[in-house]
């Protein structure tokens, strides 16, 4: 028996910690490769890390709840030693009949690749297999989640294969990769032994002249409300304030995720000149639309549908400034973000491809976005993939908002609640359903007249919907 450990790896973005938000298996407990041994919290997303190695776990180096380094231990497992040559014994699964040498250079290698290398199904082809498939835990899979790659049989280390495995990446990876609709198998690695990267498949999408967005550094998954996430202890309060001469009643230390929405925040304000415009909408014959139909499409994806408009209308507003090259970039199509608030903060996860959805389609990836978002469980690629960002602020029963940009998107638009004001109607004082639309804008991208055309479309659209879907 051999005691291996596997290391806390970076798990994209060059992130330098994680959170043990829950370990899926305790000490004792028999894993197989790639099986998932804990869910972490980074900034980014929320995570399943998977085991390196076949074996019997027999340390956990960490508690729930507990900021753990990366390339500090995370697990350790005992296994037995493969044999160094020859083919597996009768009986003995084929994955698992790589020496126990061989995984611990090929984990090592991997660690050493730097930013978003994560051991998963390391050294398996995407293609069909004879091996067997990650056991499903007992909760349902979220949308777009990562599907475990079969494990095929590995030809031992002696004898040189006829097609060379791909060495797969971390599991941000592998599904920016599944989701462009590319194989890991056709792709050409840049890092050490031909190590597959983000970089490489990003590299593959473009030359394929598939659309990707850069990925903002705000937007961060949280853990389920049902995970047993464990605070930070306070540190003890006592000590008096020399400014205000009032004592201290506590201090909590910023968990991973708001140290991440701080530095969004910060560098938003830092780099964007944004600029707000507002305008009162007579949401009437909206509203009326809605009640008419109550199983069809709710407001907010009407109201997503028409800012599509406004987009196409206003390319300027969906995309980017590339600030080294002194570009202003336009998207051909849009990812629409949808802030969310949550039990552990504010979110804001994208419809990815939303422009090519009908208003039906909208509204059922609309909730499910949000289902999905609530849960913690929405996908790193919903997470930083947002080209502009709606936030339907009216939920949490507040007329308007002066909101901050997603960096590096360059425009977000407010939606108030809507309630009941007395409006003027062709000379006559009348009791209408109004809301209010409140836009900050880059700019640097365009100029009031901009920003202005595009509220209007907006709010034209909300007023006269009828007359605006008949265009669309």
């Amino acid at each position: 028996m051999t005691t291996r450990t596997f290391d806390l790896p970076d798990l994209g973005e060059g992130l330098t910690e994680a959170e043990v938000v829950k370990w899926l298996v305790a000490v004792g407990d028999t894993v197989t490769l790639d099986q998932p041994v804990a869910e972490v919290e980074t900034a980014k997303s929320l995570v399943e890390v998977p085991s390196p190695f076949a074996g019997t776990v027999s340390v956990l180096h960490g508690q729930e709840g507990e900021v753990m380094a990366v390339g500090k231990p995370l697990i350790s497992v005992r296994t037995e030693t493969a044999p160094a040559t020859g083919t597996p014994e009768a009986g003995a699964p084929a994955a698992e009949s790589v020496t126990a040498d061989a995984d611990g250079e090929r984990y090592r290698e991997e660690e050493r690749a730097g930013s978003g290398n994560v051991l998963i199904g390391y050294g398996t082809p995407e293609s069909t297999g004879t091996g067997r498939r990650r056991r499903p835990r007992h909760r349902p899979p979220s949308r777009g989640a990562q599907s475990p790659a079969p494990v095929a049989s590995v030809t031992p280390i002696q004898a040189a294969p006829a097609r060379r495995a791909p060495l797969v990446t971390s599991p941000l990876v592998r599904q920016l990769a599944r989701e462009a609709g590319l194989r890991v198998a056709d792709i050409q690695g840049s890092g050490p032994g031909g190590l597959i990267t983000r970089r490489d498949v990003r590299s593959a999408i473009e030359a394929a002249g598939a659309n990707t967005a850069p990925a903002p550094s705000a937007p961060v998954a949280v853990p389920s409300q049902t995970d047993p996430v464990t605070a930070p202890a306070p540190v003890a309060p006592g000590a008096v304030d020399t400014r205000t001469g009032l004592t201290e009643s506590q201090r909590v230390p910023m968990g991973t995720f708001r140290r991440a929405v701080a530095a969004s925040l910060s560098r938003s304000r830092a780099e964007i000149p944004e600029a707000t415009v507002w305008v009162d909408v007579d949401a009437t014959e909206l509203v009326r639309l809605r009640q008419s139909d109550p199983e069809g499409p709710g407001l907010l994806a009407y109201v997503a549908r028409f800012v599509l408009a406004g987009l196409r209308a206003y390319p300027e507003l969906n995309g980017l400034v590339d600030t080294e090259r002194e570009e202003l970039v336009q998207y051909d199509g849009v990812n629409l973000g949808l802030a969310v608030q949550t039990d552990r903060g504010l979110v804001a996860p994208a419809v990815m491809g939303a422009h090519r959805l009908t208003t039906g389609e909208l509204d059922t990836e609309i909730r499910e976005l949000t289902r999905l978002a609530r849960e913690g469980r929405a996908t790193p690629v919903q997470l930083t993939g947002g080209t502009f960002t709606l936030n339907n602020y009216g939920a949490l029963r507040v007329d308007g908002s002066a909101a901050i940009i997603n960096h590096p998107q360059v425009a977000i638009l407010g939606l108030g609640r809507i309630i009941d004001r007395p409006w003027v109607v062709d000379g006559e004082l009348t009791v209408r359903s109004v809301t209010q639309l409140s836009f900050a804008f880059d700019h640097r991208v365009c100029d009031g007249g901009a920003a202005a055309g595009f509220m209007r479309v907006v709010a034209d659209a909300m007023e006269s919907p009828a007359r605006a879907i008949a265009r669309l």
